[in-house]
């Protein structure tokens, strides 16, 4: 080859039930690998190097799908070959794929213990690198009516402050309030911290008439109600 790189086909060149998008459509999503259904979002690779290439690539860089799922736009622009627009576009299925997950679209969903909150925010929250605050407003009858990102940021007092949170409450005309927050360390133990932002968000809710019925938090898949630890 004269020291010059072999160039592998383009996927042009490949027998069309080879071709990811043709697959796809004449066998389903399902038919795919992870690599060729990455590939339909990335939609080109490099020079000499196909978007399956490019995939394969991207997937042994980060170790696994899930991984890559859990990256910002910026991170993944990191990775060789991923500019602003494969990333935006990785990026965009991921956030689909966890809306999904999470009732996107479906009716209100009515709180009836910790167990209906957390269906809705750990696939929203798993994934994340950074501590984020939400705020769950209900309605007289604990269906979710808005559900609000009040920051971002290592949790402490001064981040979440009550006067933010039922302010965020009384704007949406919230009966009640449940505030989830994730641990990215994976670890679902509250710290002391935790208990002490809970309970002066406890004490402000009474006075205000505005109860907060649960404060959870998300670690991976894994979860913690403080309602249920006693806190509240």
């Amino acid at each position: 080859m004269n020291g010059q790189e072999r160039r592998l086909p383009a996927i042009r060149e490949w027998l069309p039930d080879d071709r990811p998008r043709e697959k796809l459509l004449l066998r389903g999503p399902q038919a795919l690998t992870e690599a060729e259904l990455l590939a339909l979002v990335l939609r080109s690779g490099l020079p000499g190097r196909s978007a399956v290439d490019l995939a394969r690539n991207v997937l042994r860089d980060a170790g696994s799908l899930g991984t890559l799922a859990g990256r910002s736009a910026r991170e993944l622009m990191r990775m060789h070959g991923v500019g602003p627009a494969k990333a935006a576009g990785l990026a965009a299925v991921f956030e689909i794929g966890r809306r999904v997950e999470a009732g996107g679209g479906e009716r209100r969903t009515v709180v009836k213990g910790p167990a209906d909150v957390a269906r809705i925010m750990v696939p929203a929250l798993r994934d994340r690198h950074q501590e984020v605050f939400h705020v769950l407003a209900l309605d007289s009858s604990n269906a979710v009516t808005a559900n609000i990102e009040l920051s971002r940021g290592t949790l402490n007092a001064s981040l979440v402050h009550p006067r933010e949170v039922f302010k965020t409450a009384i704007d949406h005309r919230a009966a009640a309030v449940i505030v989830v927050h994730n641990h990215p360390s994976g670890n679902p133990e509250p710290s002391p911290e935790d208990l002490s932002i809970t309970r002066q968000l406890a004490d402000a809710g009474k006075v205000l008439g505005i109860p907060v019925h649960d404060h959870i938090i998300v670690a991976g898949p894994s979860w913690t109600s403080l309602a249920e630890r006693g806190v509240l």
